[in-house]
């Protein structure tokens, strides 16, 4: 991954934003040599600042000047801080400045300026037509941590060090920094660049944080040896490895994620530990011919369930005693309750409740299970035929059962739970239009 260096809040700030209009004084505000407007909240007892080149962890919410709040990253990001490493200002009174003269644990406010932001910071050739020069925009920042490149190259040995004790672990270091122990041998021949590789893995932190799980996503995953498919580090690793072969891989940050991480799943300069199963090894003639041979295999299951989807259906409607007649699309409209409210039209937002379950009575979804109503424009294909259709029969208020044939469903698709030539049946309530 490239090191950030540069403009990390360039993606967080290109929203629409609102314009005012600002007089020339704040109340309240002190005011820098470079013409930053800042007020100190909270002051740490800690007393050293964050310096440019330091990896910073902060709290950060923006608004307007009426306190619109356009960005809030406790709710953006799911509680996370926003990480980077800290760029030299790009003009005098930037947010980079104010972040400068903050010491871990304080909280402050500052007033930037929009035009600099929008034309220096993001070197754009022209200002938004709702940006002008007397524009500002409020940011309210927490500063979590303030490290220095050496202080975060020292913690990460420490934890790795502290991983490497806790678990036994002896094994040698190869040249990249590597730690590759093989826990169950492999069997069969080596891998060779072309290969295709089918395998699982875990991902997790040296505390013990999982990343990420193949095994949980219910299918594994698939690369081709000598290709990049991770970080540098585990592309050494699995690269050893023989079929039935099991692995662990203790990845360091400088052939891992770097001193970016990923996101805020993985902070910066943070060891990755991988457990690694190789399923197969195919050339790329056999990984050929077996997806020739699991295509055919689908077609014809597909081509089954083509030709039963009509009896199941019968027997479906039959078992529950169902005697609507379809529409001329073959959808079955079953009203439950009569809305009293206004009609579902096309062209107009509606909000449903609902639940989908395939013949045999499996759930595959339910907005009710998230406790989040769904919204949709009605006629702009935004959902399958049988929705569209089914209802725009509504009105607010309304409860009905809409058995959807793949044909005004997903047809030949594959969705999960949700296989080719599947008819649907979905319990709906009309909660409003719009």
């Amino acid at each position: 991954m490239k090191k950030m260096l540069m403009n990390p809040f360039t993606i967080l700030l290109m929203v629409a934003l609102t314009s005012y209009a600002c007089s020339s004084k704040f109340p309240g505000f002190d005011k820098s040599a470079t013409g930053l407007y800042y007020k100190i909240y909270s002051v740490s007892t800690d007393t050293v600042k964050a310096k440019t080149g330091d990896f910073v962890s902060l709290d950060m919410k923006y608004s307007t000047e009426g306190d619109s709040v356009l960005f809030d990253s406790k709710v953006g990001m799911g509680g996370q801080p926003i990480r980077f490493q800290l760029p030299p200002s790009d003009f005098g009174g930037d947010l980079y400045e104010g972040i400068r003269m903050l010491s871990p644990g304080d909280s402050a406010e500052f007033i930037i300026n929009a035009d600099s932001l929008f034309t220096v910071t993001f070197k754009m050739p022209t200002r938004p037509e709702f940006i002008d020069s007397n524009s500002f925009l409020k940011f309210y920042v927490t500063l979590r941590a303030a490290e220095s490149l050496a202080d975060m190259e020292s913690k990460e040995k420490e934890m790795l060090n502290a991983y490497l004790a806790t678990n036994g672990i002896t094994a040698e270091p190869l040249e990249s920094g590597l730690y590759y122990i093989e826990t169950v041998p492999g069997t069969g021949k080596a891998m060779e660049p072309g290969d295709k590789v089918s395998f699982n893995f875990d991902l997790y932190l040296t505390d013990g944080s999982q990343v990420f799980s193949s095994k949980q996503r219910g299918e594994p995953m698939q690369l081709t040896c000598g290709k990049p498919f991770d970080t540098p580090g585990f592309d050494e690793g699995i690269a050893l490895m023989k079929k039935g072969g099991q692995a662990k891989l203790i990845v360091p940050s400088a052939i891992g994620f770097g001193s970016t991480g990923r996101g805020a799943i993985v902070p910066p300069f943070s060891t990755l530990v991988y457990d690694v199963e190789v399923i197969s090894i195919m050339t790329a003639s056999e990984f050929e011919k077996e997806q020739e041979k699991e295509k055919k295999e689908k077609e014809v299951q597909s081509e089954a369930a083509k030709q039963q989807e009509a009896g199941k259906l019968n027997a479906y409607l039959k078992k529950n005693n169902i005697t609507v007649n379809p529409s001329p699309t073959g959808l079955y409209y079953i009203e439950k309750e009569k809305g009293t409210g206004a009609k579902a039209e096309s062209g107009k937002k509606v909000k449903v409740h609902y639940t989908g379950t395939l013949l045999d009575g499996t759930k595959f979804d339910s907005s009710l299970d998230r406790n989040e109503a769904f919204s949709f424009t009605l006629g702009q294909g935004q959902v399958i035929r049988g929705w569209e259709e089914g209802i725009a029969m509504m009105n607010v208020g309304g409860k009905a059962t809409l058995i959807v044939p793949s044909s005004i469903g997903y047809e030949d698709r594959s969705m999960g739970l949700i296989q080719p030539y599947s008819t649907l049946v979905f319990d709906v309530e009309l909660i409003d239009v719009e």
